[in-house]
């Protein structure tokens, strides 16, 4: 049986655009246009609302001579009003071809905001029809606010629908303006609809208001519709729209008697694009493209996975271009971190497995993020720790940066047993430590060593809370040796490894 074609209409650079603080320049446009035909190979996009702006009107006309060259004016809307012809004259100067009108789909709105009958509203949307089809564009026509319509007035829905169908239009376009509707609403209204006009396109636009409007899609399609709306990553007005990512998702996997055209593999590079282009942070959490939902934590996950993937579903993260994570924290366990020990290509003995699973443990305690590439500091920072007995221990401290002051440390250092305290001042936090640890090896008579060479790194990729690595360079007795100390901080971690080139002097 030939499964039923639905057409995608993304309309990110249009309806995605009234995101609050979103606005996309021409050229980013262009570029968001050209993946979506090209990379996603979406079916049509809407691009633009008429007579909005010149910063709008420039990014349609580079659109729209890009699309001439590749053949594909005919993809690409622009929302167009219901004016005496100035959006027609707009759209034809901006060399676009497709009007998404924007009509009344309630007799409400019709009512209170244009405060016209349905016959003077009919006539005027004839009009502009028929202006555009002298001007070769073709006519799509929202009926906004269609979902309260179909609740308050469907007579009226109706009476504009039979009016509709004798008018040369490509498409209905039935939206949920106001993100009101529930899944068993959007079956009952559309296959009313479908069912009375068999042989028209209808398109459903979700809103996400009440966090249903893939629910919604999914009971649209049932019902028969030929098209639905969409945004990448769900961008939009209020709540925002269907989200591209999830609904190709549901679709794929759960509406098997239909099809489309859209390339999976593609969804996640397109949606980090326009993350970047709108500063507009994509949840971790957010299905298919969130940084966090191919990541398993829990231990036991990566353990089922290793024996016949007993945590994978349908949702393979390679459909989407991604790849499967093991995060690493305080509930990872051991098969987790050997997960991720894999993909380095190193391998610990079960001894050394084991502090290495503490260590991370200990860190996820106080709510490290820790990585992948977090594993080989926190390797050397374990195995390292193995070679010498600690007899010197930094008890505690205090680390005071005040401005207009100098920094300065108090410091609680045992040494052998035996408690000392002092304060010291510095140039900076990790100064005053050394100079506080100086005053009491004075005391003991001890001699401390050089510090001779300072360097801290973090993992690539990281951001500002990642994990540091502090490398200290130090003499003592004309030898030279290094210390490692691995925290969040700088400093703590610059002290940490202090702490162990003292028990290392011991030795």
């Amino acid at each position: 049986m030939e499964k039923r074609k639905i057409e995608i209409m993304d309309t990110t650079l249009r309806d995605g655009e009234q995101t609050s603080g979103v606005s996309f320049s021409a050229a980013e446009k262009l570029t968001i246009a050209q993946l979506l035909l090209e990379e996603l190979n979406i079916d049509r996009i809407e691009i633009a609302s008429a007579r909005v702006s010149e910063g709008e009107f420039q990014g349609v006309s580079g659109i729209m001579s890009w699309a001439e060259e590749k053949g594909y004016t005919d993809r690409i809307e622009v929302l167009a009003f219901v004016d005496g012809g100035i959006s027609i004259e707009w759209m034809k100067k901006a060399g676009a071809k497709v009007q998404n009108l924007l009509t009344k789909g309630s007799l409400n709105h019709l009512t209170h905001q244009l405060k016209k009958t349905p016959e003077q509203h009919f006539d005027e949307i004839a009009k502009s029809i028929t202006l555009a089809n002298e001007n070769g564009i073709s006519t799509n026509v929202y009926l906004e606010d269609w979902s309260n319509g179909m609740r308050n007035s469907p007579e009226y829905v109706f009476q504009y629908l039979d009016f509709l169908v004798t008018q040369p239009v490509k498409r209905i376009l039935l939206p949920d303006t106001l993100g009101v509707l529930i899944p068993s609403d959007t079956f009952e209204f559309i296959s009313k609809i479908t069912a009375k006009y068999p042989n028209i396109h209808f398109d459903f636009h979700a809103h996400n208001d009440y966090d249903l409007s893939v629910a919604n899609v999914m009971e649209a399609v049932k019902a028969g519709i030929n098209g639905l709306h969409v945004t990448v990553n769900g961008m939009g007005e209020r709540a925002g729209n269907a989200p591209l990512e999830s609904t190709v998702a549901v679709i794929n996997d759960f509406m098997p008697e239909v099809k489309i055209n859209i390339k999976e593999s593609s969804l996640y590079s397109v949606s980090k694009l326009v993350e970047t282009f709108t500063g507009y942070r994509i949840p971790a959490n957010k299905p298919i493209v969130g940084d966090n939902v191919f990541t398993q934590t829990a231990g036991i996950h990566a353990d089922g996975d290793n024996k016949n993937n007993l945590y994978f579903n349908d949702l393979l993260p390679e459909r989407f271009g991604r790849k499967r994570k093991y995060a690493l924290g305080k509930t990872s366990g051991k098969a987790n971190i050997e997960k991720n020990l894999q993909e380095l290509g190193l391998k610990l003995n079960p001894e050394d497995l084991k502090l290495v699973t503490q260590r991370i443990i200990e860190l996820g305690d106080k709510k490290e993020t820790v990585t992948k590439e977090d594993l080989p500091y926190i390797i050397s920072d374990v195995l390292d720790s193995q070679s010498y007995e600690e007899k010197i221990v930094v008890e505690s401290y205090v680390l005071v940066h005040a401005k207009g002051l100098r920094p300065s440390t108090t410091l609680c250092l045992k040494i052998d047993g035996e408690i000392f305290e002092e304060n010291a001042q510095g140039d900076g936090q990790f100064d005053a430590f050394m100079n506080a640890l100086s005053k009491i090896y004075k005391t003991k008579k001890m001699i401390l060593p050089k510090l001779v060479d300072y360097a801290v790194r973090i993992p690539p990729g990281s951001s500002s809370d990642a994990l540091c690595e502090t490398i200290i360079t130090w003499t003592h007795n004309g030898k030279e040796f290094k210390t490692r100390g691995l925290d969040s901080d700088q400093t703590v971690a610059a002290i940490i490894a202090t702490q162990k080139m003292l028990n290392v002097v011991v030795i």
